[in-house]
Parts: structure tokens; sequence; C-alpha cells
């Protein structure tokens, strides 16, 4: 159950609501199917499949946020449009306009959706009290927008903005990459990317592939810089950071893998697996903020 992808968000004020209480404010934005006639819905699901909407363990909580939206292709409306448009044409004798053919479409869109068929999908959220911290398993920005947008909808002045240090992800990553020495704590892996600041953003990237010092230098110095870095932390966690500070593609590795308890039930071991994943990616999270100069007050 670890999370793939961290888009991390820090608060301006002291989190101090309790589960119970979290849960209290999440209800009134607790998820319900859409009707027939709704293109999409989104709410609070319980992260567990239980009654909960807020599970905790050892103080950090986790919540999920379920999106449904009907899968009507823009294609598909415009045939329809398009054919209905024509039995119009045929009937007075001349092609509807611009403004007619935007109620055309409108008017197909309403008798589809009921046909259409619906989608749902969960993000998980991570709630770290201790560290004021809220962390998104997203990798798209537009997922972990929605997430934040209805989180701030359901908790009155809740203050959270996107992670942001002193020194730039960019900077840090072409720093590492110029001097072929990754900071104390991480190392570099086999995956990279390198973009021009310039108008053609020229790229490169190396996928799986050996980093050799004096091409990557080349590129440097030929006004590219790093925006995507393969990175392990510890010898435990392995990740890719990102231009924007988001961690991606994040896999435990076989120190932490070989240390889970298959044994219990699925509760206990849903328990077992989150108190392991918040405990080293906030250790993963406070050493990269601290490599990166600290956070930026800002």
């Amino acid at each position: 159950m670890w999370f793939k992808n961290l888009q991390i968000y820090r608060l301006s004020t002291p989190f101090t609501a309790t589960p119970d209480q979290l849960a209290e404010k999440l209800a009134a934005q607790a998820f319900q199917p859409g009707t027939s006639i709704e293109m999409q819905r989104m709410g609070w699901v319980s992260p567990r499949n239980d009654e909960s909407l807020v599970h905790a363990v050892a103080g950090q909580m986790m919540i999920a946020l379920r999106v449904e939206k009907k899968l009507l292709p823009a294609s598909v409306i415009n045939q329809f449009a398009k054919a209905r448009a024509q039995e119009i044409e045929e009937q007075q004798g001349y092609k509807p306009g611009r403004k007619e053919m935007r109620e055309i479409k409108d008017a197909v869109t309403n008798e589809l959706l009921p046909r259409a068929f619906a989608i749902a999908r969960d993000t998980r959220v991570w709630i770290d009290p201790v560290r004021n911290m809220i962390v998104v398993d997203a990798a798209a920005s537009a997922k972990s927008d929605e997430v934040m947008q209805l989180l701030n909808e359901s908790i009155e002045n809740l203050g959270a903005r996107p992670l942001q240090t002193a020194l730039s992800p960019v900077s840090a990553m072409t720093s590492w990459l110029a001097s072929d020495e990754a900071p104390a704590g991480f190392t570099v892996d086999q995956d990279t990317e390198l973009r021009s600041s310039t108008q053609s953003k020229a790229t490169v990237r190396y996928t799986r592939h050996a980093l050799e010092a004096e091409d990557l230098r080349r590129h440097i110095e030929a006004g590219k810089q790093c925006t995507r870095l393969a990175m392990t932390w510890a010898e435990r966690v392995s990740f890719t950071l990102t231009e924007t500070l988001t961690l991606k593609r994040i896999a435990p590795l076989d120190v932490l893998t070989e240390k889970e308890d298959g044994s219990g039930d699925e509760a206990e071991r849903f328990d077992t697996d989150f108190a392991l994943m918040t405990g080293e990616l906030g250790r993963l999270i406070d050493q990269l903020i601290e490599t990166l100069g600290g956070t930026d007050a800002r």
C-alpha cells in the first residue's frame, strides 16, 4: 500500500484535529454516487473500505478522495451532433449556426449521459500532524489540486501550500550531476532528464543508462538543466525527483520489504505497512528538505 508518488504540502498553522474531528469535517463532503445526468462527482471515502473516513496509526492519518467521471468522448458527442444538425438542415433548408450547434451539442450530451459508463478513481492522502505536512499520492498536479480544493472546502483555514525549499530542485540536481557527487545519504541512479532553458527546449533523457560525468557536463555547459533525476535514499527507498519537488516512482527496497511481516489479518498488515511507509518516507522527506537548504519561508 506504499504511495507511488508524493505531492507535498506544508501547513502554515499546526494541524490539531483528532481523527474523529477530522472525520466529522469530511463527512459533509462524503462521496455520493452521481445522478444519471452528472458528468462528474467527487467526495471523501474510506481509505480502508470500512465505515471510517479517517484511518489513523501512531498519530499519522490517511484519507481518500473518490472522483467518479462519465466516459463520454467528445468524438461521440460530435458524431451525434453532426447527425442531428444534418437532420435539421434537411428540415429547414440551411445549416445550423454556431449558437444552434452549441445548443445541439448540449442537448446531445444530456441525452447520452444516462447511457455513459462511469469510472471511479481514488486518490489517497497522508496527513502528518507531527511534521505539519499533507502528502497526496498523485503523479499529476491536476489530481492533487482536486484533493486540496475539496480539503480546503472541508477544513476551514487549512493554510496548505506546496512545499518549497531554499534551493530549487533544478539547481540542486544540476549541481549534483555537474560535480558527479550525490548529496549525503543519497545515491544517483540511471535515469535522468536534462532540458534547455532556451526556446528550443532541447531535451536529453537517460533511461536505465550509465550516467557518464563528462557527457553530462557537456550538456550542462551547453545550457541544459536537470529536471528529473532517479535517486535512492539510504539504500532503503528509490524515487525520482522532479523539478517541481514531486517525488515519483516511489519503491521500498529489499531492506524494507524483507522486514514486512506477512502474519496477522489484513487490517493488521495494512496498519503495519502504513506505519512503515510513513516512518520511512517521513525521514526521507526530512533529509531531502535539509539537503535542499531547508524550507523556503516566503
